[in-house]
Parts: C-alpha cells; structure tokens; sequence
C-alpha cells in the first residue's frame, strides 16, 4: 500500500536554507533516479516520521506528489540528528512498477526452540535479508521459525520459507539464527573454579607461612 506525500521544491541549496527550512519543520530532501535529473524538495517533518513507522519501515512505497508532478518512490537514504530528535535530508528514490528493486528486509525470529527448552541460547546473526522483487510485492519482513532447532543446530538462509514472488539474493549458506549451549553458565563455571583454586593455593599458602613462623619460634627458643 502506498502512502501519500506532498513535497514542496526547494529553492536553492545549502547549510543556510536547510537550517531554515527544519526551522519550520520542513526537512531538505532530493528525488532522484529511473533516468530523471534529481529535482531538490522538502517535506513535512511529522508526515515523514508518520511514513517511516509503518509495518513497511524503510521499504515504504511513497505516492510523491511534487507540485503537478506524481512519482512512485522509496526513502533509500535518511540523516538523523538523533540529540535533537529532529531529520536532517532525506533521499527518495524513483522507481517503477513493473520493474524489480532490491531492497533490505528484516528478519524476525518465531516460535520456541526445543534447545531453548533445554537450557540453550538464542543467537541471531542475520538481521536483514536482501530481497529482490516488485515493488509491490516487498514483505514487511520474513520469518525465521526456529521451533524445531535443538541446541547446536542453525537456520541457514536456504532453509526460510520466502514469501510469493520474492528471490533472497543473501547466500543461502549463511547462517540466520543458532540455538547454543548456556555459555555464560560455562564461564560462571569457570570462573568459580578459578577463584575456589586461586582461594585454596593461598590457604595453602598461608598455612605454610605460619608453619614456617612456628618453626622459627622454636628454633629461637631453643
């Protein structure tokens, strides 16, 4: 589903007209690509923050309207202040309908794992997939199942079920989500076995120290 947006053209360019411009709770943007020159614009600061937190996110399909001008278009590149909590430029990308695009999606982790319930622990090494497909047919995400997974077991890319229309170009040897041992147990472990080791060698210490003291005593003595 695409989402409307009015951008307004930018006359001029610079720190200057920027600055004025986020004043007013406009943020500078450039709309470029699919063969035009890039046309300079600035959008509304809370209608592009409404944008961006849909289930789409990034991958959001933008209806832009610019002056009598219509493009179909996809935020590729956004700066942030994130002290001020305000955007800085935003890019958007002119694309097509019945041509492909290759976007950045993220994979979310479900279900419960059998070597979780043994005490193992999950670990996500992928957190974004690169999909190609129409627009239109972006997922908002794709899911990585790991109710089967045992403890020392993956999900690779190749095991995902990709959705309808969609070709994952991430190798599908790489591994998405592992269920592994307890490691912090193990190194709690094996951290009280140093400090239980490290506490009787200096008992052993201490105890030969006053043994040692003793025998001086008595040989003063005598």
């Amino acid at each position: 589903m695409e989402r409307k947006l009015k951008a307004e053209p930018r006359q001029g360019t610079g720190k200057g007209i920027a600055r004025r411009l986020r004043a007013e709770g406009r943020v500078p943007a450039v709309v470029y690509g699919h063969g035009m020159q890039p046309r300079h614009v600035s959008v509304d600061s809370r209608e592009l923050f409404h944008l961006l937190h849909t289930e789409a996110g990034m991958n959001v399909l933008v209806d832009l309207h610019v002056d009598h001008d219509q493009f179909l278009a996809m935020p590729r590149e956004i700066q942030r202040d994130h002290t001020r909590g305000q955007f800085i430029h935003v890019d958007f990308l002119q694309i097509a309908r019945d041509e492909k695009i290759t976007v950045e999606v993220p994979v979310h982790i479900v279900g419960e794992s059998h070597g979780v319930k043994e005490g193992g622990v999950v670990e996500h090494h992928l957190w974004e997939l690169e999909v190609e497909c129409f627009p239109q047919d972006v997922p908002p995400s794709i899911e990585a199942d790991i109710t089967r997974l045992g403890i020392n077991e993956s999900l690779k890319v190749g095991d995902l079920v990709v959705p309808p229309n969609c070709t994952i170009i991430t190798p599908k040897k790489e591994a998405v989500v592992s269920v592994v041992p307890p490691q912090v147990l193990r190194v709690e472990e094996e951290v009280a076995a140093v400090v239980e080791g490290e506490e009787a060698e200096a008992a052993a210490e201490g105890a030969a120290g006053e043994e040692a003291g003793e025998q001086g005593d008595e040989s003063e003595e005598s």
